[in-house]
């Protein structure tokens, strides 16, 4: 179906075009002024929905890490948590070292290991630095020192049922 709004080109040409069309209209240039606008727009949405994203995956993985430590830790009865806290480590590796995602390599990490006859908690600290923007919304939310934004994750399991009675050595002398 032909438009009924055209015209032909009387400067080089003579083909008929469309005068509705905004391809051939004469604004030439408005793209460029909308483009100048709209991409540092696109650019600063992309950054505060990446950011973000970033510091979820390094708040998941050190999570996930916390738990393999509990689990490890609750099987290890030589009193000596300093190869359950390199176990840690490895596992935080996965994380990469970008400021947004961690700052200050693995000499960041602080992780707290206790067990009791009961339970076993794991603590794993670690800083971000956020851009400038998102670090603002960042701070507010969680704590912040001189190194960055602090993420945190604990985890407690149990390390024997309540209804198990005695202790590990009587369990030892019973079945050993």
């Amino acid at each position: 179906m032909a438009c009924l709004r055209t015209s032909f080109c009387t400067n080089c040409c003579g083909n008929q075009r469309c005068t509705l069309c905004p391809l051939h209209l004469s604004e030439h240039g408005q793209a460029s002024v909308e483009a100048a606008f709209l991409l540092p727009a696109t650019m600063l949405l992309l950054a505060l929905l990446i950011e973000p994203a970033c510091m979820g995956y390094t708040l998941a993985v050190m999570r996930a890490s916390a738990a393999e430590t509990a689990r490890v830790a609750a099987t290890d009865y030589d009193g000596d948590f300093a190869d359950c806290a390199d176990f840690a480590k490895r596992r935080l590796r996965a994380i990469p070292e970008v400021s947004i995602f961690h700052v200050g390599g693995e000499d960041d990490w602080e992780i707290q290991i206790v067990r009791d006859e009961r339970s076993v908690h794991v603590s794993i600290r670690g800083h971000v630095r956020p851009l400038p923007l998102v670090g603002v919304l960042a701070s507010a939310f969680r704590s912040a020192d001189g190194r960055g934004v602090i993420l945190e994750a604990n985890f407690s399991e149990k390390v024997r049922a309540d209804w198990v009675g005695g202790t590990y050595d009587t369990w030892q002398e019973m079945w050993g």
